[in-house]
């Protein structure tokens, strides 16, 4: 059924994880595809020559018709969890308005990937995707639903919890969900099931669970995951604490939005384990189990094979260690300034010329200094100009590896310390205006990058803020120097 008259598929909820590496996984298939997601920009930086691009949102059914227009197969990979507490209604709202644009625009089917659920199930997160699945069931095309339980590859949120678990906490004091059972899935085997499913005409208007042949509790796999990347965590399980209470404090120990992992730890009382296997049939192919799923993910993080956002991902890809959480913590300050654009990218590129970092140099100079004493680059290297930057350029202990004129500047830290960085000066219009925006993102490497992000956080945040001010500031009296009046010069009037 897929490609037929050479109709593209559709991955609507593209810029998500499952979204990205679908739409890879496709292209490298040689299959005509569309890519859509609420924000262009993110697509765009995926780099992908290949690949259709549309902006669209399913709580704004003007944008859907455009995005599904054409379409053969539509996968249905969007959710709301990092909405917050309103996500199971704004999820409702959005699958009612893309079942009834898919009708319109005479798609074939949509395929949709929910979650592995109990028979009652107790948690918001997996009602909600039950729901879904039955809202887009209630329209006129055929939906082919695959649920999926906990799923193995890197940048996959429910596995990302784990390695920071088990990556930041030797010890760890957990509720009774770490004997909860799940049967997880490779991501390579997930994917392999999206991409074949709609050429199978039986799979239209059916459900079915895809997940490997093994059982396993989450205390199982945290041990694992341990023993793969040399480490014993002590879990010592405590009826008191709750999953609602072990939410509480994810933020503090992973890197990955408190959001989604909040309602991901709210499923993680019930065993979720696959009971349908008619799809092994259908779509025949070696199921990897934990630790060989384990093993490609990281593998792929290792070889630099992560489809994300070149920003996000540009960390991991140039100095990974199996520690490193794959999301980053963030901290950033901004302001507004009438100054041009032009004028705050002057300011901007002189970034660390003479050892000026904009705002507290002194606190700047300990930090350097405290490299240099390490071993660090600090105080060793020297810009190659000081007005103009190209990506490699070095300045002091950073390094520029993305940079888009009078638009943005990403350098990734190369200070020593517990974790890796990158450091983003942004411009955006507004307007009048334009927001500056400094933003820092750090993948912390185990508990001790933990600890230095928190230590660290309010100096960043006070940085950041008063960096964004001055260079907002500077930039205005460019402006105002080049419209005041040369001394002597004959009056115009």
């Amino acid at each position: 059924m897929t490609g037929a008259d050479d109709k593209p598929d559709l991955v609507f909820g593209a810029s998500g994880y499952i979204g990205t590496n679908l739409v890879e996984f496709l292209l490298a298939e040689g299959r005509s595809v569309r890519a859509s997601a609420r924000n262009i920009e993110v697509l765009e930086g995926r780099g992908w020559q290949d690949a259709e691009l549309c902006e669209a949102d399913a709580l704004k059914p003007d944008s859907l018709d455009a995005a599904l227009a054409g379409v053969n197969t539509a996968y249905y990979l969007v959710h709301s969890m990092a909405a917050g507490k309103s996500f199971p209604e704004l999820d409702a709202e959005a699958a009612r308005n893309f079942a009834k644009a898919a009708a319109r625009q005479g798609v074939s089917r949509i395929v949709y990937l929910g979650g592995l659920t109990p028979h009652d199930p107790a948690s918001v997160h997996l009602r909600s995707r039950h729901e879904t699945g039955e809202i887009l069931r209630e329209g006129s095309v055929p939906v082919t639903e695959l649920r999926a339980g906990m799923i193995i590859g890197p940048g996959s949120a429910a596995w990302e919890v784990i390695r920071d678990l088990v990556n930041h906490l030797p010890v760890m004091i957990t509720p009774k969900w770490v004997f909860s059972k799940s049967t997880p899935i490779a991501l390579s085997n997930l994917l392999r099931y999206l991409a074949d499913v709609p050429s199978v005409d039986e799979a239209a208007g059916e459900v079915y669970d895809v997940a490997s042949h093994e059982v396993v509790t989450y205390k199982e796999i945290m041990l694992r995951y341990g023993a793969m990347v040399g480490k014993r965590p002590i879990i010592m399980p405590v009826p008191v604490l709750t999953p609602r209470l072990s939410s509480y404090w994810l933020r503090l120990v992973t890197s990955v939005p408190t959001s989604v992992a909040r309602a991901l730890i709210g499923g993680l009382s019930q065993d979720v384990i696959a009971q349908d296997r008619r799809l092994e049939a259908l779509i025949p192919q070696e199921l990897l189990d934990f630790d060989a799923a384990a093993e490609e993910a990281l593998n792929a993080d290792r070889q630099h094979e992560i489809p994300a956002h070149w920003v996000e991902n540009a960390v991991v890809c140039e100095t990974f260690h199996p520690d490193y959480g794959f999301y980053a913590k963030q901290a950033f300050g901004e302001t507004t300034s009438a100054a041009s654009a032009e004028d705050l990218w002057r300011v901007i590129c002189r970034f660390g010329n003479d050892g000026d970092f904009f705002y507290a140099r002194s606190l700047w100079w300990i930090r350097r200094a405290m490299d240099w004493l390490v071993g660090g680059p600090s105080f060793r290297r020297r810009r190659r100009h000081p007005d103009r930057l190209r990506v490699g350029d070095v300045v002091d202990a950073w390094r520029v590896i993305g940079l888009e004129d009078n638009r943005r500047l990403t350098l990734i830290m190369e200070l020593r310390a517990p974790g890796a960085g990158v450091l983003e000066f942004s411009i955006d219009d507004r307007g009048t205006e334009r927001l500056v925006r400094v933003r820092g993102f750090f993948h912390p490497a185990g508990a001790w990058g933990i600890l230095y992000w928190y230590a660290t956080l309010p100096v960043h945040s006070m940085l950041f803020n008063g960096s964004a001010r001055e260079i907002a500031r500077r930039a205005t009296s460019i402006g105002q120097d080049q419209q005041a009046p040369v001394a002597g010069a004959p009056d115009q009037r």
